[in-house]
């Protein structure tokens, strides 16, 4: 009922469960274990169009991609319409679906006039959606929040902006920029979006599991969900949610075993990606979120942080599981 392909523009998705554009989180090894879990679309890291048209190679390389067979959404972050057009310019050729930030709370953006900043000012964030939509080959979408504050709820208002300047998709989180990631989500505000446009409307926030899947696509009507940080060290989330949402049923959470194998796995890619120090010193975190709520997980976190190998890594990883299995 709530699982069915999506359509994005021209772009056909098999499913309608997206893993969500997530800085330090979402990079190419990361995409690719997700990918494993059959999500319809993966998003990249979000990407500064200002540091592309600078011609910044760091910046570069978060676009990059290998071998994925799941559609890919680049996401651009900016408040300049003449900077944001030449970002669209340079990744419209190899990206699947282009998606526009006017969501992200941080307060290195926002001091910028960039993310969140950005649902102050409807104008600029009209003239910005209309600079990608013109020089994008690609469908465009939109991820913002649902206001500044809650003396700004701009999210119906925001919506109709974004389908009149041809945005194919949007996704509303249901928070305000002052609300960063505390309480819970306005599912209310999330139905009024859906129902006051006639593009795909995508709900986000605090989608964690099967029943706050089921919640999101019952209560708003959406016509799919994006899921962040409940993917961080959780990435087979979404096919437990697609078997939930497909049976009515729940299928068992991965083995220790399987989840060893899983981090291991991703440990590999980051390497081979990134090279071994770069890698290593990414994948602690993520370490620290495969391994939330294990017994002596904190122990185990102080111990990776003083490895410098691969080797010694999987080994460590390895050990600690063979105690907990």
């Amino acid at each position: 009922m709530y699982l069915k392909r999506l359509k994005i523009g021209d772009v056909q998705l098999e499913n309608n469960l997206i893993l969500a554009p997530m800085a330090g989180v979402t990079d190419l090894p990361f995409r690719l274990i997700a990918e494993k879990f059959n999500p319809g679309l993966v998003c990249t890291e979000m990407v500064s169009s200002k540091a592309l048209f600078y011609g910044d190679e760091k910046t570069k390389q978060l676009l990059r991609t290998d071998q994925e067979k799941t559609p890919i959404s680049m996401q651009i972050f900016g408040s300049d319409p003449e900077t944001m057009g030449f970002a669209t310019k340079y990744i419209t050729n190899f990206a699947d679906i282009i998606d526009i930030n006017m969501g992200c709370p941080a307060p290195k953006l926002v001091k910028n006039g960039d993310g969140s900043k950005l649902l102050l000012d409807l104008n600029k964030a009209e003239e910005i959606i209309k600079a990608v939509v013109a020089n994008s080959k690609v469908p465009v979408t939109l991820k913002y929040r649902k206001g500044w504050d809650d003396k700004h709820i701009i999210a119906c208002e925001m919506a109709k902006i974004a389908e009149a300047n041809g945005v194919s998709a949007i996704t509303i989180h249901g928070r305000t920029r002052d609300e960063f990631y505390g309480g819970r989500v306005d599912l209310n505000i999330i139905k009024k979006v859906k129902e006051s446009v006639n593009i795909p409307v995508i709900g986000n926030g605090d989608i964690i599991d099967e029943e706050s899947a089921k919640i999101m696509f019952e209560y708003t009507g959406v016509d799919g969900i994006m899921i962040g940080r409940g993917s961080m060290g959780n990435p087979w989330i979404f096919e437990q949610i697609c078997y939930y949402l497909k049976n009515g049923e729940k299928i068992p959470k991965p083995t220790k075993q399987e989840r060893y194998e899983i981090l291991r796995k991703h440990i590999e890619l980051d390497v081979f990606y990134k090279g071994e120090k770069v890698a290593i010193n990414e994948m602690r975190k993520h370490i620290a979120w495969y391994t939330k709520n294990m017994p002596d997980s904190s122990a185990f976190r102080n111990v990776i942080n003083h490895i410098e190998n691969k080797e010694e890594l999987i080994d460590a990883v390895k050990e600690y599981f063979s105690i907990y299995m």
